[in-house]
């Protein structure tokens, strides 16, 4: 198998959860997909139809009822190293400077500070933060939290990176200057990114490919391949909107 054909393969994945009425509800049903190596792969879908339990499955977070997650060709189990994450809550320490803040995964594997604060440096400039290495969260906008957020992932150098709907509680000119950085950072320094979003122009702005999942119990609704579409995306453009009349036209989500 070549790593670029199937970096990522999700296979018969269901998650079943006993609710507050001591009964089972399943909130995944049987999702299988594969990712290929270093593709923007979307996954869109309703609020609250288990997107973000997808992904916490896929990290290693949260262990499914059943089926089997496989990166290059390999069983994986529990918390993988190869992949980063970047969380709806981004989880900044406020008494961290946002050097200390993306380099407090090479704390904890020992690393001396000289050498995190070296390594790190490439990716505050990546994610477009040199000159507020020194800055407290508080001191930063809602679009320069997310940058540090998505430069701590970048720092743990994993192969797969998650982002569960990482501008959702920005505002809008900010959520669209932040689409536009995080394809840049992703051209630059190219990672297997898979996405959670559940805006329509957003998934079609960014992705190589969306994939749109049911209401829960989830499912695999569809699938769509951008990868011929020209970028950087013009919202207006012909192509841009038939794309998003056909998503919209097969599910129920609202355009925000």
């Amino acid at each position: 198998m070549e790593s670029r054909d199937k970096k990522l393969e999700i296979k018969n994945i269901c998650k079943i959860f006993l609710n507050k009425n001591n009964g089972y509800e399943t909130a995944i049903e049987d999702v299988s997909f594969k990712v290929k190596e270093n593709e923007f792969l979307v996954l869109l879908g309703p609020g609250e139809c288990g997107k973000t339990v997808l992904l916490n499955i896929i990290s290693g977070l949260l262990k499914q009822t059943s089926g089997e997650i496989y990166i290059d060709g390999k069983l994986s189990k529990g918390l993988n190293s190869e992949i980063g994450f970047v969380f709806q809550k981004l989880g900044i320490l406020p008494w961290l400077t946002v050097r200390d803040n993306i380099a407090i995964s090479q704390k904890f594997a020992g690393v001396k500070k000289t050498e995190r604060y070296e390594k790190c440096q490439k990716y505050i400039d990546l994610v477009g933060l040199k000159g507020f290495e020194k800055y407290y969260p508080h001191q930063l906008s809602g679009g320069m939290k997310q940058r540090v957020g998505i430069a701590r992932a970048y720092a743990g150098n994993p192969d797969i990176l998650l982002l569960d709907e990482p501008f959702g509680k920005l505002d809008a000119q900010t959520r669209y200057s932040m689409q536009d950085e995080i394809l840049r950072i992703w051209n630059e320094n190219k990672k297997t990114v898979i996405f959670v979003t559940n805006n329509i122009e957003e998934a079609v702005f960014l992705a190589d490919r969306i994939i749109l999942f049911s209401k829960q119990p989830m499912s695999v609704k569809e699938n769509y391949d951008l990868k011929e579409m020209k970028r950087p995306r013009d919202y207006t453009s012909e192509d841009f909107l038939k794309i998003r009349k056909e998503i919209s036209d097969r599910t129920d989500l609202v355009i925000e």
